[in-house]
């Protein structure tokens, strides 16, 4: 059914493939990149998204669970796909729509051998992922020899990529700890390849790590919240386009008397006549509580508005008192990165959850 919400999410395809590409262009020629478009593509909508970059030459894509690689495939993308965190029970949904597992424990890489050994699978394409100290999912570096020791001559499968994850890429505090994590990274490679040959490919770096540490580029790099306009600093922020428009509308617009109490549990209480614009999104479609009580604002006709009372479940209240607008106004929640890392500030959270929090009822309009 179509989604006719008037609060509506922008997505600029233009600034989401110069972003991808500013990437591109940090690495060596050669290195392959995958684009992760898990959680709803960072609350973006995934398949429009993985689309325009596959038209763009994107190498893999990365998801969380077979299911968001399942919607992929089912939308037409050809590209592989990589599902970081596999489930044993979803097993048979890699073969039927060739996605491609990451196995990350002596459990799950035993009990996908028995699967492609029972279904008869000839050199079906795998993913170790090591821990190097994100505490994560991951096997440990002393577990090597068992993984060698299963895996080894075993036709049913092919180790397609080893990888890992930086901890803190994007914590200058960091350094020494991260540098670690690549020597250590790069000992577990070392000792694979001279044990099973040089059959696979390597990856360790995220956006930050792209940025931070060339050194750790490997074979393949992951972008995640790159593509969708955010660095691991303000100015590596300013260098990337901003991919999403947060809009909605004025609903209704009411002057309240002084002495008057707004919203639940009465929040707020005018000290003088007040004029109170409502607007139609509210914490279900991601604009959290945080930001209510005059912490948060939209922008209408250029100005800020700031919120009044709580924040509730389908609506907000801002202060219009000294902004000339109508009923049917534009409102924007954000159209900037800038003002969705205030939001984060202000929650106590960072720039991924902002955007991964807004609903799916919000309706998505792609932008070329």
């Amino acid at each position: 059914m179509q989604n006719h919400h008037v609060t509506k999410l922008e997505i600029n395809l233009t600034a989401l493939k110069y972003n991808y590409q500013y990437f591109k262009s940090q690495t060596k020629p050669g290195t392959k990149t995958l684009a992760v478009v898990k959680a709803f593509a960072y609350g973006l909508e995934p398949t429009t998204l993985a689309n325009t970059l596959e038209k763009e030459g994107v190498d893999y894509f990365g998801v969380a669970y077979a299911y968001e690689g399942v919607k992929l495939r089912e939308n037409g993308i050809k590209t592989p796909i990589l599902v970081l965190h596999a489930q044993v029970a979803h097993y048979k949904l890699f073969v039927e729509h060739l996605l491609e597992p990451n196995l990350y424990s002596i459990h799950t890489l035993k009990k996908f051998l028995a699967f492609a050994k029972e279904n008869d699978l000839d050199n079906y394409p795998i993913h170790l992922k090591f821990n190097t100290g994100l505490n994560r999912l991951g096997f440990d570096h002393s577990e090597i020899n068992q993984v060698i020791e299963l895996i080894k001559n075993n036709k049913n499968v092919k180790i397609t990529s080893v990888f890992s994850h930086i901890s803190a890429s994007e914590d200058p505090n960091e350094i020494e700890f991260t540098e670690q994590q690549i020597s250590t990274f790069k000992n577990i490679v070392k000792q694979l390849r001279s044990s099973i040959g040089n059959i696979f490919f390597v990856h360790m770096s995220n956006t930050s790590g792209v940025i931070n540490y060339p050194d750790a580029h490997f074979d393949m790099v992951r972008i995640g919240i790159g593509l969708y306009g955010f660095g691991n600093h303000i100015k590596e922020t300013e260098k990337l386009q901003n991919v999403a428009n947060l809009k909605s509308i004025i609903s209704q617009i009411r002057t309240v008397p002084k002495g008057e109490s707004i919203s639940y549990n009465r929040a707020f209480i005018t000290s003088k006549e007040e004029k109170i614009a409502i607007i139609p999104i509210g914490h279900a479609d991601g604009f959290s509580r945080p930001l209510g009580c005059g912490n948060g604002y939209v922008t209408i006709r250029g100005q800020r508005a700031k919120t009044v009372g709580n924040v509730c479940m389908d609506m907000i209240l801002v202060n219009v008192t000294d902004i000339y607008c109508k009923e049917g106004d534009e409102v924007i929640v954000f159209d900037q990165q800038k003002t969705v890392e205030e939001f984060a500030a202000i929650c106590q959270t960072i720039s991924y959850e902002i955007l991964t929090a807004i609903s799916q009822r919000i309706q998505r309009v792609f932008i070329k």
